[in-house]
């Protein structure tokens, strides 16, 4: 482990608790780790009960695991909840081609009725929007007017009718002229929303839709469907008694009846093993012991989607079934494969497979069902033999059995694993992910050594995060460390660790539900503290890309660039316009950062004449930026920002502490010199009396100056003391329910600013003031995301972004802790 720090976690009792199943249990996360590994393995639990909804992707897409346990014959759920089964009525695009009239000038009043005509009005395709690559029919004004004609034979047959339905923006929907749903926002993926089948008729019908575009992209694609009825009893639910989570592992405790079981996520993201790191293979650990002294039969059932392998559920998949020496495997993926084919946002990976598998000395039964069928089966022991099946949303089952269980604890294990075969696609290569380099390695392999390195491993996750804990417990608090726990996970889980054709370690980023851009230089920023800490060649690997782009001169501007991409294809920038001060600023900043944690400046040696090219830039521009983007690009533009102005200043600094460190004196006091000079002109020209301005050019404003702490944790001593004591004083009268705005202009926030603000307070009573309302906004916010860094102070509500890697900046305080020793 890094000399840094061999730092862990536990979970600290949360504020606030809610009452389900008769059972108190306290809210420990606004969404819960289970599978982390990059931004395509992924999978989470939206609830603090973990059978009270199904899993699923980062994405909000369902990405299914169920878990049942058979004590003497009674059933209980504890993991996930089955997923509906639907019958289409009317299809979607995932379903076949449609076709449907519309028209983007307002029609006359009555459009929504069954008896209008739409005589004037287009064709065309589903589904429609303004992305050529998505859609079949462009669709780019502000409004558009839809209409879709249907028969039905006998909707007194039909079970549950629901709209299922994919739009942006807002939106009002009318079945035969009754208005039947609206909503003022979008959505992301398919929503299946109930509505009265008494509003359908036996033979013509009609839907009718007003789509209204405010902001963004456009879309739309919609039908309806059938729920069909559950087969068989009602499964008891287990008792969730309590949940855990710590930087590796995710762990429940239920009571299934006469039986204890102990459920454990293992995701063992250790950094300094990058061979372990990499490997994409997580454990799920059964613990089960009789609470009530007498022996029990126990077995245990693990169903997963093969929608894991998916990027829509319509997609037909091959999944197969077979055996290693050591293992029983089910392997799962689509028969398209479309390797590397698409860059998006809001996607899942549909190509490579997804694995399942466990110790063939555990005598496990596995079996591939359709997924509406994989209970049953399991409640009446029917598993099918077949070893390859081909379908849509097919379940990976295996059975565990345990045997008669008494007071003494049994333990099994299964692993879940994916094989991308190429991960990412750098400059027109495609690169394989880290673990098979080669070429040569193979997913069987990797998936016996994890089998093989089992209790080795969770013994040495469990000590990690024992010392995660204790470390930030003891720099921080314990919200603090509760913060840095669930930060933990989820920013490794945005990245892919690969080698690029030069043979230099990548570690790349998604910009998860921002844009979707690979290795975005503004994430990186935020993101860096954890990884400064653990292993700063991570960091490197976050750099290098950068580096190349613009000494390749691929990228040729005399600043840095924004990004590589759109994640996974690392192929050139495609954020639409630069951010020449923030992201040169980073640059150096964080190049500075890593020559300070090494000792040594090697790193900058090596890209030296880009550093220089991007220092003389700041030089030049960056004391008083002119209009344009800073990390904080949400905010529109803005000239004068006194806080990117403080970039700009540390960054000339840090440029001249890495001069020194490669032994460039002279270079070393020019540059020290230029940033010195900046410092009380910033002073004046940001003084608003008690507190330092938002822009140079108005003094009624304000902001967060996180820029600062650099100053503080690479030891430049740039800015006098005052200027932090008067500016944390100043953001205490400015806190709300759920923290501190990032500035004067709107309530919103980014937390990760706010960590970053607090970790430079002049006392410990300060800093854990600013930091309580963050812990609160985890433990209480409505958002039921992966940690979400962008959002209302006041409501806590999400104004956008989740699953993020900047939360790797809740660790600047330890960091800073950390370098205050060296």
């Amino acid at each position: 482990m890094n000399k840094l720090g061999k730092i862990g976690l536990c979970v600290i009792v949360a504020c606030v608790s809610t009452v389900l199943d008769g059972q108190a249990q306290e809210r420990k996360a606004p969404a819960y780790p289970l599978i982390t590994h990059n931004p395509n393995f992924s999978i989470w639990s939206m609830t603090d009960q973990l059978h009270a909804s199904t899993t699923k992707h980062w994405t909000d897409a369902d990405h299914s695991l169920l878990g049942l346990i058979d004590v003497d014959g009674n059933i209980y759920r504890f993991l996930g909840k089955e997923e509906p089964s639907y019958a289409v009525i009317l299809p979607t695009s995932e379903d076949k081609s449609y076709t449907v009239q519309y028209t983007e000038s307002k029609p006359q009043g009555g459009w929504e009725s069954s008896v209008y005509k739409t005589n004037t009005w287009k064709s065309g395709l589903a589904p429609i929007g303004d992305d050529a690559q998505q859609v079949k029919t462009l669709w780019k004004s502000d409004d558009i007017w839809v209409r879709r004609e249907f028969s039905v034979t006998d909707p007194k047959g039909i079970n549950e009718l629901f709209l299922k339905l994919n739009h942006d923006d807002n939106i009002e929907v009318f079945l035969n002229g009754k208005k039947v749903y609206e909503k003022v926002g979008w959505t992301n993926s398919f929503q299946y929303l109930p509505i009265d089948k008494a509003n359908l008729r036996a033979g013509q019908n009609h839907i009718a839709i007003h789509l209204k575009n405010s902001a963004g992209g456009r879309y739309l694609d919609f039908g309806l469907v059938d729920r069909l009825k559950e087969r068989g009893p009602r499964i008891q639910e287990a008792v969730q008694k309590d949940v855990e989570i710590t930087a590796t592992r995710t762990v429940y405790n239920f009571q299934a009846g006469k039986v204890d079981l102990k459920l454990s996520f293992t995701s063992p993201l250790l950094m300094d093993d990058l061979n372990l790191l990499a490997r994409p293979v997580s454990y799920i650990t059964y613990n089960v012991k009789a609470n009530d002294g007498k022996q029990h039969a126990v077995k245990v059932f693990l169903s997963a989607s093969t929608n894991i392998a998916v990027y829509k559920p319509s997609q037909e998949v091959t999944a197969e079934k077979y055996e290693t020496a050591k293992l029983s495997v089910l392997k799962a993926g689509t028969v398209e494969q479309p390797i590397l084919q698409k860059g998006a946002d809001d996607m899942r990976i549909d190509w490579g497979y997804f694995y399942v598998a466990s110790p063939k000395q555990d005598k496990t039964q596995q079996f591939i069902s359709p997924r509406g069928g994989a209970v049953d089966a399991f409640r009446k022991g029917t598993t099918t033999a077949a070893k390859t099946v081909k379908g849509t949303s097919l379940a990976l089952n295996t059975v565990i059995p345990f045997g008669n269980v008494g007071a003494k604890a049994e333990e099994r294990f299964v692993e879940v694993g994916y094989d991308e075969i190429y991960a990412i696609q750098y400059f027109k290569n495609n690169l394989r992910p880290w673990w098979n380099n080669s070429g040569k390695e193979t997913m069987e392999n990797q998936l016996t050594l994890a089998a093989d390195e089992y209790r080795n491993v969770l013994d040495k996750c469990v000590a990690f995060d024992k010392a995660v804990y204790a470390d930030a417990l003891k720099s921080g608090g314990k919200e603090y460390a509760h913060l840095s726990v669930l930060a933990y996970r989820q920013s490794i889980a945005a990245h892919t660790l690969v080698k690029s054709p030069q043979n230099e370690l990548l570690w790349l980023s998604k910009e998860n539900n921002s844009g979707g851009f690979i290795n975005t230089v503004d994430v990186t920023y935020p993101s860096a503290p954890l990884y400064l800490i653990y292993n700063p060649e991570l960091l490197k690997g976050m750099l290098t890309g950068i580096f190349y782009f613009s000494e390749s001169g691929k990228y040729p501007y005399p600043w840095a660039a924004h990004d590589l991409g759109t994640y996974p294809l690392a192929n050139g920038q495609t954020y639409g316009e630069p951010m020449p001060v923030e992201e040169s600023g980073n640059m150096i900043i964080l190049t500075a950062a890593i020559a300070k944690v090494q000792g040594n400046g090697d790193y900058a040696r090596k890209h030296w004449k880009t550093l220089t090219t991007w220092v003389d830039y700041l030089v030049k521009d960056g004391f008083d930026p002119k209009t344009q983007l800073c990390t904080d690009d949400f905010a529109g533009h803005l000239a004068r920002n006194a806080n990117l102005s403080v970039k700009a200043i540390v960054g000339i600094a840090c440029y001249a502490q890495l001069a020194e460190a490669i032994g460039e004196t002279a270079i070393a006091k020019k540059y020290r010199a230029i940033a010195e000079e900046m410092v009380p002109k910033w002073m004046e020209m940001a003084d608003a009396g008690d507190h330092y301005a938002l822009t140079f050019d108005d003094k009624n404003t304000w902001s967060q100056k996180y820029n600062l702490i650099w100053d503080k944790v690479l030891g430049l001593n740039l800015f006098p003391q005052k200027v932090y004591d008067a500016e944390i004083k100043y953001y205490l009268t400015k806190q709300n329910r759920f923290g501190i705005p990032l500035d004067s202009r709107k309530a919103y926030t980014k937390n990760d600013w706010i960590l970053w603000t607090a970790s430079f307070a002049p006392s410990k009573e300060a800093f854990e003031a600013l930091v309580k309302p963050v812990y609160n906004h985890a433990i209480q916010t409505e958002s039921r995301v992966p940690l979400n860094d962008f959002y209302d102070s006041t409501t806590g509500i999400r104004e956008n972004f989740k699953a993020r890697s900047v939360v790797g900046g809740f660790y600047m305080k330890l960091l800073a802790d950390i370098m205050k020793q060296k």
